[in-house]
């Protein structure tokens, strides 16, 4: 049986050369930036550092701008947070299995926790049920949750409903963690954004959306397709006429911003992805947007 962490290393291999690679590290480890962090030494700035991070002081004595480097004191925990609904059963907006990129999202962020020496930990499940893997360390471990994920991935699974994880998760988890969820396309909801509010106020979030595949433009030969949400019937037909797919488009892109704003006013960085070609560049941008926030 194929390790899915192996595939991950390998496609993080092909994807980016070493230097992406090391930006991406540093990206994962200015997450905790200040928080259980210990000064370790001053270095020269190099354009593009935060100003807030220079040394004013030592910087007046050396006669250039120098940056301070901190060291964490302890682990840190990261939560994975996974919709293992059915409707990451479906096709993704680029024809890739939602689930596929699910587990390549997943599994980047668990092993550059496991290559700063942070512990993952895992919650995942769907409308009817929350299942919880307590975080530990190793890659052995990180193979285990990317198989749960896998495994209770399908279309006989209920509903998405990742309210129910993270409710879980308000509910049972104590301490400040990384909280790296990956989910479907949401509807932004009053409810939902107090949730979040919530959780944002003891948590760092980090949150990535796989999108939806398009209905419309699949042309005539195209079969009817089904809404795996609800195992309804989605007629053809009806994609393929102007109005209908206008109508389709323009309920999206009304759901996209209520859902930015929604992230946007709980003060947690969104990233979206189609493929798992994309999941590296996504997610060092998503990094670096909740760092620039932070």
């Amino acid at each position: 049986m194929t390790s899915l962490l192996q595939r991950v290393k390998s496609k993080m291999a092909i994807f980016a050369h070493r230097k992406a690679r090391g930006m991406l590290d540093g990206e994962y480890g200015s997450v905790f930036r200040g928080r259980s962090l210990d000064f370790d030494d001053l270095r020269v700035y190099i354009p593009g550092d935060e100003v807030r991070d220079i040394d004013w002081k030592a910087s007046a004595r050396y006669g250039s701008p120098l940056i301070k480097r901190y060291v964490a004191v302890r682990r840190q925990t990261v939560l994975l947070i996974a919709d293992t609904g059915r409707n990451m059963a479906a096709q993704s907006r680029d024809g890739e299995i939602k689930k596929d990129i699910a587990v390549m999202a997943l599994g980047v962020i668990g092993y550059l926790a496991h290559r700063h020496g942070d512990v993952v930990g895992l919650v995942c499940g769907d409308g009817d049920g929350t299942r919880s893997i307590p975080a530990k360390a190793g890659e052995a471990h990180l193979e285990r949750l990317l198989r749960t994920v896998d495994a209770g991935t399908s279309l006989d699974a209920a509903p998405s409903r990742i309210e129910e994880q993270l409710e879980h998760v308000a509910r049972t988890v104590k301490g400040r963690f990384l909280l790296f969820v990956v989910a479907d396309e949401l509807a932004a909801d009053p409810a939902m954004e107090q949730l979040l509010r919530r959780l944002r106020a003891q948590h760092e979030i980090l949150w990535l959306t796989i999108r939806d595949a398009e209905l419309a433009g699949a042309g005539p030969a195209a079969l009817d397709a089904i809404n795996v949400a609800d195992s309804s019937l989605l007629m053809r037909h009806l994609a393929d006429s102007p109005a209908v797919a206008a109508a389709y488009a323009g309920a999206a892109l009304d759901r996209d911003a209520g859902r930015h704003g929604m992230f946007r006013r709980a003060g947690i960085s969104e990233g979206h992805v189609a493929s798992s070609h994309g999941v590296m560049t996504e997610l060092f941008a998503l990094l670096e947007r909740h760092r620039r926030a932070g």
